[in-house]
């Protein structure tokens, strides 16, 4: 995407633009620096993100607030693909909506039969290949996903997040030389925003 001048954004419908916005500003406490390069190159002010997130959390508690469903369908439009998906006893929809910032990731819904949305964030485009994760080293932030991260450190144990938004995740991976070490992984909307090292193991 190319860079853009940095003006404030008139008040208008929530478009896909603004959600992005949401997404990083979840991220700003992780990855400052990230946060703030992928907000230069959408153009938009600092204030323009705080405001997207205030209206989206608007629209989340709204008294009369539609569906998480309907608010992405609204928001994102239709999505690019739909899948059945068995998780576990669960049997689900995945909808999938493709995110400009990381064009090889989308945004993915899990949703219930009774309608009721189980999971949301960001995975891997289908056929599109994820980095090398083989050592601590490759874990570099907004390099990959959950998923990724557990089965290329399996078997990772999943942490409870501090938000919503996020998740966590342990496991043990070697160093370049091969030692082991005890990680844990934090993922906000299920990208990596960093990775700790607690001991060898």
């Amino acid at each position: 995407m190319g860079r853009m001048p940095s003006a404030k954004r008139p008040a208008g419908p929530f478009t896909p633009l603004d959600f992005q916005l949401v997404l990083l500003r979840r991220m700003a406490d992780h990855q400052p620096g990230l946060v703030e390069d992928a907000r230069r190159e959408l153009g938009v002010s600092l204030a323009d993100m705080r405001e997207a997130n205030r209206r989206w959390q608007a629209m989340r508690h709204a008294p009369r607030s539609r569906s998480a469903l309907s608010r992405y369908r609204s928001v994102l439009g239709e999505p690019e693909s739909t899948a059945a998906r068995r998780i576990g006893d669960l049997d689900c929809d995945a909808l999938l909506w493709p995110v400009p910032l990381w064009p090889d990731l989308r945004f993915e819904v899990l949703v219930a039969p009774n309608g009721v949305v189980w999971n949301e964030w960001l995975v891997r485009a289908p056929g599109a290949s994820g980095p090398p994760l083989e050592t601590l080293e490759d874990l570099a932030p907004w390099s990959c996903t959950v998923d990724e991260v557990a089965r290329a450190f399996a078997p990772a144990r999943p942490l409870e997040g501090t938000a919503p938004t996020r998740w966590g995740l342990a496991f043990t991976a070697p160093d370049t030389v091969g030692e082991r070490h005890a990680c844990t992984a934090e993922f906000t909307w299920g990208l990596l925003q960093r990775t700790s090292v607690g001991g060898r193991s």
